[in-house]
């Protein structure tokens, strides 16, 4: 479908040679300004972050807390914490801090314990502090567990292969987890740079698949733009593509049975990215017991 003025969401307005539109994680190439604190949410920056981002900074805020009511504790001063007195300044804070980490996580262990009223208000304080951090932490943690977990491999090149009496473009995905994956649905749009009225501007034109859709994701799954004479790839060579500045958008939705939820994932394929006169190689086989084996490192591999 060739549309003029049809924007998916993505600008009609050039912004430079070169530049992806969807990067190869995902993600849009699109930088953010102008946002203050209140659009800050930290939930999630820790649900999307890594999983060495997100433990790194959960043992930060863990130590920052412990030290910030360890300070608390020192400024008191000596003997509001009975066994928390020391020969040397620094022996004392450590007492402090270990104290504070007894009393923020509860255990309590009793060696050292608040003998004064000020210290036993802060320890209240402190242990309020303690069961909402974790609680919290506990619900980062099994948010991030409990989220779909599906991560679909693409192909790392499109192809531009012969197809029936003519050509057609293909590329390829797999589920490279264990879940299973159903009701898959496919997007494809192919981006150009137009420069015929002077100015240049994004053009999108959405690609029409021979099957937008499949039921299981259990092995692989060839997606397959024909090249006939309704399609905007009609007659056009890699130089053409590359004039254009051409990458092809996809969209890719499925039903992922272990979560009941719905998982989204977004790629796209730029025109250096686009093997010519290629095949791609089988990626299952049939072993000797009769059952399929599938390859997933061979879902880009081409012949």
């Amino acid at each position: 479908m060739h549309n003029p003025g049809f924007d998916p969401g993505l600008t009609q307005q050039f912004t430079a040679p070169f530049r992806r539109v969807i990067n190869r994680d995902g993600t849009f190439n699109i930088q953010r300004h102008g946002v203050t604190w209140r659009d800050f949410h930290p939930y999630l920056l820790l649900i999307n972050m890594s999983w060495a981002g997100f433990f790194a900074t959960l043992f930060l805020g863990y130590l920052v807390t412990n030290s910030l009511f360890a300070g608390g504790y020192f400024a008191l001063g000596p003997g509001q914490l009975a066994g928390g007195d020391a020969a040397t300044a620094a022996g004392r804070f450590l007492n402090c801090f270990f104290f504070s980490a007894h009393t923020l996580t509860t255990v309590g262990y009793g060696n050292i314990a608040p003998a004064t009223l000020q210290s036993n208000v802060m320890a209240a304080f402190e242990a309020l502090v303690g069961v909402l951090g974790f609680a919290v932490a506990t619900g980062l943690l099994f948010g991030r567990v409990s989220r779909p977990s599906a991560r679909i491999g693409f192909s790392p090149q499109m192809i531009v292969a012969p197809y029936q009496e003519g050509h057609s473009l293909q590329f390829r995905v797999v589920n490279r987890r264990r879940n299973s994956l159903a009701e898959l649905q496919v997007k494809c749009m192919l981006m150009t740079v137009d420069n015929s009225d002077g100015s240049a501007k994004r053009t999108y034109t959405l690609l029409n698949v021979e099957r937008p859709e499949v039921l299981f994701l259990a092995l692989t799954w060839t997606v397959v733009h024909p090249i006939d004479q309704d399609s905007p790839l009609w007659g056009k060579t890699a130089q053409d593509l590359a004039r254009l500045q051409a990458e092809v958008l996809i969209l890719l939705k499925a039903y992922d049975d272990t979560f009941s939820q719905t998982v989204v994932a977004r790629y796209s394929y730029r025109h250096d990215e686009i093997a010519w006169d290629k095949r791609f190689a089988p990626a299952f086989y049939v072993n000797d017991k009769g059952d399929l084996v599938l390859e997933v490192q061979k879902v880009g591999e081409t012949v």
